[in-house]
């Protein structure tokens, strides 16, 4: 069976550009020009690429050490075209549709040489068994990859959007105000304390309004997180204030204990403002 699968390797390597070009064909029917013309890579160089994948199974049927080695340059393309073809922004249920064409027109090489050579059904299942395994690795290895370039980019959008998350911007001189909106929890109050800290030393400044009006909710884990930024702005030499807290959750506040008595609190940034600014004069 050795020197079989040794003559449809050949068979598959012998054909490599043909595949390749059947495979180009398919996944490039549905494009306009103009998207042909801005794709990173020209046709020959696509095709180029294409044929040096088939070429990793086509080898695969050469021995066992080819096939060891197989896996191994099937991790290698893996992770480059994973990367690559994350960054061109194609989805990954669109690019895993190469795979189909790949499996499809290596099977069409091996068939002809299964007829060619009068091979039984069993001998060519053998073939299948090896090459089949080989492009589910390629279809994980890519995944993988991509995934990978996926959640880096979620990461990066979610850290930049709670940054974004804490604006702490600057009224007077010497006076900020943060607007805190939405939910806050675990991670974004570890940001909100360390941006907190960060803008109000860059600034200089000697009061912080913390507006609540936009948070729905304040229980016990959010009244901590605010007593630890009020506490460590006093350090900062930074007297906090805090405005905008609605009546259902001052009801909240109430019922479950919270002391905010040794937080200055005013009703509204309005009466904030004309306080501190009177202060100041």
């Amino acid at each position: 069976m050795e020197k079989e699968l040794k003559l449809i390797g050949s068979r598959i390597l012998e054909q490599k550009y043909e595949i390749a070009k059947r495979v180009h064909r398919e996944r490039t029917s549905h494009l306009t020009p103009d998207q042909l013309k801005n794709f990173p890579l020209t046709e020959k160089e696509m095709i180029e690429v294409r044929a040096n994948f088939v070429t990793i199974f086509g080898e695969a049927l050469q021995g066992d050490a080819e096939l060891e080695r197989a896996y191994i340059d099937l991790f290698n393309w893996g992770e480059q075209t994973g990367e690559f073809v994350y960054k061109l922004g194609v989805p990954l249920d669109e690019a895993l549709k190469d795979t189909t064409y790949y499996r499809m027109f290596i099977r069409d090489a091996i068939k002809d040489e299964v007829e060619a050579q009068s091979l039984s059904l069993d001998q060519a299942f053998k073939v299948l068994d090896i090459i089949d395994p080989l492009m589910d690795k390629a279809v994980y290895c890519f995944s993988l990859t991509y995934i990978h370039f996926y959640k880096v980019m979620l990461e990066s959008a979610k850290h930049s959007f709670l940054e974004l998350s804490v604006p702490v911007v600057p009224l007077t001189k010497e006076i900020a105000i943060l607007p805190l909106i939405g939910t806050i929890d675990t991670e974004r109050a570890a940001l909100l304390m360390e941006e907190t800290l960060n803008h109000a030393s860059r600034l200089q400044l000697s009061h912080l309004i913390l507006d609540l009006s936009g948070v729905p909710i304040i229980d016990t884990m959010v009244a901590d997180q605010i007593f630890k930024v009020i506490d460590s702005l006093k350090l900062l030499g930074v007297q906090a204030v805090i405005t905008g807290i609605r009546p259902e959750i001052a009801q909240t506040v109430v019922q479950l204990g919270l002391d905010f008595k040794s937080i200055m609190v005013r009703s509204n940034l309005s009466t904030a403002m004309k306080e501190l600014v009177f202060v100041k004069k």
